[in-house]
């Protein structure tokens, strides 16, 4: 089933996307007791599939970009957390950071894993029964603050205002029964960046859950950015990052489409 939270005169809602593309009202909360009802629903603007208890992210997870960023692989998953505030709804614009400036704000497709229920110490084997389901994510990053600004640590370069985009739909995990099985692709202007397969991880998403939840609880809710592939516009000789007026997509199979436009970050 594929889900959308969006926007109608009483605030946000879901609605479950259809066959013949019409869309039908969802009650009851979507991570524990829902219904898919009969009523056909017009669809208002699109939001987050989600506002996730936590985001955890994922680094260096794909050999290529590993070899085209230049650290070595790590021995365990490299973890990084996001904030909430970083999130950005499909179609809303990407900030490029005035008050904290970079110039160097780049795009990074990754799937998204949204934990359905509470897990912790999950195994290899049973690690997709506490997958709700799956979505696009841009993990947007400004490789100034990431690299030389930072303090030695990423999360201010990964957490500016609008650096989260997800979207545009929530896949629940019947749909995708491997998700280490589906193409990423990410353009920016129409132009291809980055094209490669999630079955190109390094840890594949079972293997990601079981650490993240091994002496950890993974809450209900909680997103899981899996890395991005090879095709970053920093390893781009020269390199190429995102400025205003640029519209960047995150394309995975089985999914869809999350698109953002580029823009400067409004200040006073």
């Amino acid at each position: 089933m594929k889900l959308v939270r969006h926007l109608t005169p009483t605030g946000p809602a879901y609605a479950a996307l259809q066959p013949d593309g019409s869309a039908r009202a969802v009650t009851g909360d979507i991570l524990g007791r829902y219904q898919v009802t009969g009523q056909v629903v017009t669809l208002g603007k699109l939001l987050t599939p989600l506002v996730p208890t936590d985001i955890l992210c994922i680094g260096a997870n794909y050999r290529k970009h590993i070899e085209e960023s230049g650290p070595s692989a790590p021995q365990s998953p490299l973890l990084f957390i996001k904030p909430t505030s970083a999130l950005q709804n499909p179609g809303d614009p990407i900030e490029v950071p005035v008050r904290l400036a970079s110039d160097e704000v780049d795009y990074e497709g990754e799937l998204a894993v949204v934990i359905g229920k509470r897990c912790k110490n999950a195994t290899r084997a049973n690690a997709l029964e506490f997958v709700f389901g799956y979505t696009c994510a841009n993990d947007v990053t400004a490789r100034d603050w990431q690299k030389r600004l930072g303090g030695g640590q990423w999360c201010t370069g990964k957490g500016f205002d609008t650096f989260c985009p997800l979207g545009p739909v929530l896949v629940t995990r019947d749909e995708i029964p491997n998700p280490n099985a589906l193409r990423i692709r990410t353009m920016v202007n129409g132009e291809e960046r980055q094209d490669s397969s999630t079955s190109h991880m390094i840890a594949d998403v079972p293997a990601l859950i079981e650490f993240l939840s091994s002496s950890k609880t993974l809450l209900p809710g909680a997103v899981i950015l899996t890395g991005t592939p090879h095709g970053v516009g920093a390893a781009r000789k020269p390199p190429v990052f995102l400025k205003a007026g640029d519209t960047v997509s995150v394309e995975i199979e089985s999914i869809g489409t999350l698109t953002n436009p580029v823009v400067n970050e409004r200040v006073g």
